[in-house]
């Protein structure tokens, strides 16, 4: 007879459901990770971020990748994130570390992987920044002060399958035009 799986396999296992139906409901996240429960990933976000270019200047960047390890203490502490490709933003050291604001020093269990995610995903399009409490002090300073971007850099949510087909039921619902060739009269 085997024996049940650990409370931290069962999360694992559920953490990677939970990734194959955000990338199912989603445009923008891909990721790779080995097996039913993996301790690693690779994230993919296409959609715009921001980095710096090679002349200095701060450019829109479309694809973003972040590694995820899940440490032998997960759930119970926080995963370890890091941005592999280029990125300029408040919250992400220069090294690719990312800060999680309070879940950084207060980390919540609870927290899903897809939830996370999209956090991740509002954190890459400026829909989610703190110039307060910086990693990277230079972007705090040009995100507080820059008027050249709107944000969020990117407006689609997380899950734009999903919203894309909760929007097109409305248009179903309203009441059709008449044929142009057809006058109604009151």
């Amino acid at each position: 007879m085997t024996a049940p799986p650990s409370p931290r396999n069962r999360r694992l296992r559920a953490d990677r459901e939970a990734l194959e139906r955000l990338a199912g409901e989603s445009t923008i996240i891909s990721f790779e990770g080995p097996g039913a429960a993996p301790e690693r990933y690779a994230l993919s976000f296409r959609g715009s971020g921001l980095e710096r270019g090679v002349d200095g200047r701060v450019v829109v960047r479309r694809e973003h990748r972040i590694e995820v390890t899940l440490g032998p203490e997960y759930p119970r502490q926080r995963p370890d994130l890091r941005v592999t490709t280029p990125v300029f933003h408040p919250n992400v050291a220069a090294g690719g570390a990312v800060c999680l604001g309070g879940y950084s020093t207060h980390w919540a269990p609870g927290l899903t992987m897809d939830a996370m995610c999209a956090m991740l995903w509002d954190m890459i399009r400026y829909a989610n920044y703190d110039v307060r409490s910086p990693y990277n002090l230079e972007a705090a300073r040009w995100a507080s002060a820059q008027r050249e971007y709107r944000f969020p850099l990117d407006p689609r949510p997380l899950r734009d399958r999903v919203a894309a087909a909760r929007a097109a039921p409305s248009a179903l619902l309203a009441e059709p035009s008449p044929p142009p060739d057809i006058v109604f009269r009151g």
